[in-house]
């Protein structure tokens, strides 16, 4: 395999993911603001993102954190956001297989929302033997950088930002840009206007626990309708 070959791939996915940088910015931003608000340490907050490397359950995690949420609310809270891994590592896992141990253990520390919502297309479309696992560090590392940085500035001046930007807006309107465009087909669909239906109904559900009801609630409604098209 060519050299030529994996530096293109690699190069691809980092300018795929550049584009998705505008909304991930804002987001880990937001994070470091949360994580001192919370009452996290400037190191436990910066850790937090390059360890955990999850933004969405590094946000609820901070949010239920600094309102008083109950431990077992906030790690099944976390538990539950972070499941959605379980099914990108299924779907990515026939392109990635045949790739040696560390190489996976890699690429699935960087597998997150948007190196995913980036490189399925790419695994999806390119020929059998292309490397495209260097399309996913590609696309992984430029969200790493920029998840780290951001958060690092978020942690820094953060508590310094006039409030009238409104930049906790970018939380939910990255995940919009990545999710809406998945929504093909009516299982997903059904999941995600169950579970958007629940998380406004549940808001004054004790502890948070709209969250982890919501979730079920779209899991189960997807599910269901599943069922009934199989059965159809």
């Amino acid at each position: 395999m060519s050299e030529a070959r994996k530096s293109s791939e690699f190069w691809r996915g980092v300018r795929d993911q550049l584009p998705l940088q505008l909304g991930v910015a804002p987001f880990g931003l937001v994070f470091g603001v949360l994580g001192i608000a919370s009452g996290l340490s400037e190191w436990q907050t910066i850790l937090m993102s390059a360890i955990v490397f999850g933004g969405a359950s590094q946000v609820v995690f901070a949010q239920l954190w600094m309102s008083g949420a109950a431990p077992w609310v906030v790690g099944g809270s976390v538990a539950v956001i972070n499941a959605r891994h379980i099914l990108y590592s299924v779907s990515v896992a026939p392109y990635l297989s045949a790739l040696p141990l560390r190489w996976r253990i890699v690429l699935g520390y960087l597998l997150t929302d948007e190196a995913f919502a980036v490189s399925i297309h790419r695994f999806e479309g390119a020929k059998p033997d292309q490397p495209v696992h260097y399309h996913l560090l590609g696309s992984g590392l430029t969200l790493w950088v920029c998840w780290q940085l951001s958060t690092i500035f978020g942690v820094q001046i953060g508590a310094t930002l006039p409030p009238y930007l409104n930049l906790e807006f970018a939380i939910p309107l990255t995940f919009l840009a990545i999710v809406v465009p998945r929504l093909r087909h009516g299982p997903e669909i059904a999941a995600a206007l169950c579970a958007g239906l629940v998380a406004l109904v549940g808001q004054d559900l004790p502890w948070n626990l709209w969250i982890i009801v919501a979730a079920v609630a779209g899991i189960g409604a997807g599910a269901c309708v599943d069922w009934i098209r199989g059965r159809l």
